[in-house]
């Protein structure tokens, strides 16, 4: 057993704080991990409030995991000690249903394993997440990490980079298409910067006029400001595809009147309030909506190479392990540009 630092929820809404526990001994199939950076999801925030029902405590969050492997078990032929490695959203699944197979363990039919706030495939021991400072995981569901980005701005894309490349992968997004992106954040700027870089001429929705110069810096072709109705109305029945990224309540109807005829809603975006649509309004054009998870393993590693390709990364602020619980109460308030990641060098200390 490995001892572990961490920072964890001990109850709902409870700040995080300090916490100690102990990470399994490395297996003949497993990777140890020194984790250097850690990114902060919103979807933590919500599993530590309990805002999604069924939260484990106490709860170490963190599913964006990058480090240096330290051991590898006897069977581990991909990693070395020393490599760079990443963790993403899940660290095990059943391996054997057809999503399993086909390679979409995202969608796994006996449920994936979550990185926290999940049990292993025992089905009674908790798994913790990367708000620590070492984790323990089966090669499996290992991912390479190149060396040619800086490490904090790779973490988030474990989470934020795979939810938004995989939806555009899916749908073949590239050249010649019309792309609107819901939402500047974490996730918005990571769509983007993806959608632009398959060639596609983007542009970026939002409420807020303030983050026009940021979209365009980030890849937008175009920014219109969604209480501009001249600006909405102008661009109905124009977008091939919308990314909708938003968490907030809000009017999915006036988003799908903008897509033309055969157009898609893709949701990644996961309000409380239940999604209402007319059903004239997909009729009409043949729209559709569709929402999307994360990737599997090999679409996260082709994910992973393709931004170590073409030089992209999430904007970051790199914070310290004792900042987390400020980081959330400012992630409330959207003041962030655009995901936190935690050094847990400042929790080796």
């Amino acid at each position: 057993m490995t001892a572990v630092n961490a920072y964890a929820a001990p109850k709902a809404k409870s700040p995080l704080a300090p916490f100690a526990f102990e990470r399994r001994e490395v297996g003949e199939n497993d990777v140890q991990i020194d984790i250097l950076y850690c990114g902060v999801c919103h979807s933590d925030l919500h599993q530590v409030r309990d805002e999604w029902g069924k939260s484990i405590f106490p709860m170490v969050p963190g599913h964006e995991i990058v480090g240096r492997v330290t051991s590898v078990g006897n069977k581990v032929k991909k990693f070395k000690a020393g490599d760079l490695a990443g963790v993403g959203c899940f660290v095990d699944s059943c391996r054997v249903c057809s999503n399993c197979m086909a390679g979409l363990e995202q969608y796994c039919d006996n449920g994936m394993s979550g990185t926290y706030n999940s049990y292993e495939r025992d089905g009674k021991t908790p798994t913790y997440g990367g708000y620590s400072t070492n984790i323990v995981v089966d090669v499996n569901y290992v991912l390479t990490i190149a060396d040619k980005l800086p490490l904090a701005g790779v973490a988030p894309l474990l989470c934020a980079g795979i939810t938004t490349y995989s939806p555009l992968r899916y749908t073949r997004v590239g050249k010649g298409h019309k792309v609107a992106v819901l939402g500047l954040g974490g996730l918005g700027h990571m769509a983007v910067k993806f959608a632009a870089s398959f060639g596609a001429e983007v542009t970026m929705l939002s409420s807020s006029k303030s983050k026009e110069v940021d979209a365009k810096k980030l890849g937008a072709h175009h920014f219109i400001l969604t209480s501009d109705e001249g600006k909405m109305k102008g661009v109905r029945n124009h977008f091939d595809f919308i990314l909708n990224t938003v968490s907030a309540p809000h009017n999915y109807t006036a988003y799908v009147n903008l897509l033309r005829t055969n157009g898609t809603m893709i949701v990644v975006g996961a309000p409380s309030d239940p999604l209402a649509v007319p059903a004239v309004n997909l009729i009409a054009k043949r729209r559709s909506i569709m929402g999307s998870l994360i990737g599997g393993i090999a679409e996260t590693q082709e994910m992973l190479d393709y931004c170590a390709q073409h030089a992209i990364v999430s904007d970051v602020e790199v914070i310290d392990m004792p900042y987390i619980n400020t980081a959330y109460e400012r992630m409330l308030k959207n003041d962030v540009k655009y995901r936190f990641v935690i050094d847990l060098a400042s929790l080796k200390k």
